[in-house]
């Protein structure tokens, strides 16, 4: 039996820096959901807002990437969700599992060990803040 030729894979574009920005972003979203959340339970809206506001704008999660994060860490047992009535609407609030938290504590050191070898690339191609502009 002949099968139909496939189709090419869309072509990604590595030198386009809105490819990098997007695949380290998307990284970025779940490690500042478990961030937030470590502080305190919050509803999708504000898990959103409190992201944007930690990263200083750098990542601004949308729903379509907060809520299956969500759901994934939920069914993983890193998060609990539940209904409660927030300013009079019924939202599913989220809060982290000592799994969630055992989660982070790990996110964070691998996140940081990650930036320490960014920032020393960066100085070695002369891109690191302390140099002279």
């Amino acid at each position: 039996m002949e099968h139909p030729p496939r189709a090419a894979p869309p072509r990604i574009d590595y030198g386009a820096r809105d490819y990098w920005a997007g695949t380290i972003k998307m990284g970025l979203s779940k490690f500042f959901i478990l961030r937030v959340l470590h502080d305190e339970a919050l509803h999708g809206y504000e898990i959103a807002r409190r992201v944007a506001r930690v990263t200083g704008g750098c990542c601004s999660p949308s729903e379509g990437t907060i809520y299956p994060v969500l759901r994934d860490f939920e069914a993983g047992g890193f998060v609990t969700g539940q209904d409660a009535l927030v300013q009079g609407r019924t939202r599913r609030v989220y809060a982290l599992t000592p799994a969630g938290r055992a989660a982070f504590a790990v996110a964070l050191e691998a996140w940081m060990e990650a930036t320490t070898a960014l920032a020393d690339t960066g100085r070695a191609f002369g891109c690191g803040k302390d140099d002279p502009a």
